[in-house]
């Protein structure tokens, strides 16, 4: 039979731009080379398509070396909506040399101009079928303050929030003060739109609010605030149901933080203390299942598609609160998404299997 031609797209130009990168490592390293012929493309911080090396040893995570993705002179020219499929390279000689005729991208995109939509939309231009969220619910959920919006919406629990941007905050700081005093600290200062926990704080009290709030503005120009939830950090990994059915749950997995304050960047990625991830999570089955159901119905609330990372607490008095969702979650072998759905009885390597031929299944 003869293999299913994916391009993985890799790298981009968000701040996770790194972390794109290792979960291509790891998706390079486990997919099913007798199913699929692999294309690799990476895409530099400063937005160039090139044709990458299909090498996973040299995306590898590590701490001290992040990975990246480098201008190497290769430029990727994508087929025209409406013709053949074929994906080309420009070589730095003026060359233009046929790759293969593309059957499904693989978007490992994290934050902006990956996970928001607008990859998903430039690939339905060209017509090309591809893995993983849609051009609305990667939109949706890339900016936190929509997202809430949309989950209040069908009535679901999220956690209190105001919604700053930077205009207000220059001219009425002190008003701002006055309505974040109002949630009660402590309160979790993030960025709108990015993800990864970069730009994110924690006030402790008033004193720290202006501090944090400096931080996202740094990330984004409109910044949350949210109620710091005391409870369970809680993350349900959500693959989207075959053939009309409903989206399907993993085990809920636990975030258990010792000497860390939050589940920060370096506790998620540079394997720093005081974080450890547990899947699954020691829960009773009654509360696995409200999860799951929670993480369901999340998922439906944003027109999910592909896959989605639903991360909710769980509070002393039982009580199932949303944080957010992610439709490219970290992604490599490491991470909670996969993790989840190894302990619910998924390989990596079926896991992404199943992405790929959900994401063709779709444009059929």
């Amino acid at each position: 039979m003869a293999r299913t031609t994916v391009a993985v797209l890799f790298g981009g130009r968000s701040s996770e731009h790194s972390i794109s990168s290792a979960t291509a490592g790891g998706v390079l390293g486990a997919i099913d080379r007798d199913r699929y012929r692999v294309i690799p493309v990476g895409i530099t911080r400063e937005g160039v398509f090139v044709l990458e090396q299909d090498d996973p040893a040299r995306f590898a995570l590590d701490a001290a070396k992040l990975p990246e993705v480098v201008d190497n002179g290769t430029r990727i020219l994508w087929p025209s909506a409406g013709g053949d499929r074929t994906l080309r390279v420009a070589r730095e000689d003026g060359s233009v040399e046929d790759i293969a005729d593309v059957d499904v991208v693989l978007p490992i995109l994290h934050g902006l101009h990956g996970e928001d939509g607008t990859i998903q939309g430039f690939l339905d231009i060209l017509e090309l079928p591809y893995a993983g969220g849609g051009v609305l619910d990667s939109a949706l959920c890339m900016d936190k303050h929509f997202m809430k919006v949309a989950l209040q919406a069908e009535g679901l629990p999220v956690s209190p929030w105001v919604t700053v941007r930077a205009a207000r905050w220059a001219s009425d700081a002190d008003g701002v003060r006055a309505e974040v005093e109002s949630l009660g600290y402590p309160v979790f200062v993030k960025p709108a739109r990015a993800g990864s926990s970069v730009g994110v704080s924690k006030a402790h009290d008033a004193s720290e609010l202006d501090e944090a709030m400096r931080v996202a503005l740094a990330e984004d120009d409109k910044v949350l605030v949210e109620v710091g939830i005391v409870g369970r950090e809680i993350e349900v990994a959500i693959l989207e149901g075959r053939d009309g059915g409903r989206p399907r749950a993993s085990l809920p997995g636990e975030i258990v933080l010792t000497t860390r304050e939050f589940y920060d960047f370096e506790g998620k990625y540079l394997g720093g203390e005081g974080a450890d991830v547990v899947c699954p999570a020691t829960l009773t089955d009654d509360e696995t299942e409200r999860i799951r159901e929670v993480g369901r119905r999340a998922f439906e609330a944003v027109d999910g598609r592909g896959l989605a990372r639903v991360d909710v607490f769980l509070t002393s008095g039982g009580d199932v609160v949303i944080n957010e969702l992610n439709t490219m979650p970290g992604f490599t072998p490491i991470s909670m998404y996969p993790k989840c759905w190894i302990a619910s009885g998924m390989t990596y390597a079926e896991l992404i299997s199943e992405l790929i031929e959900l994401g063709i299944a779709r444009a059929a």
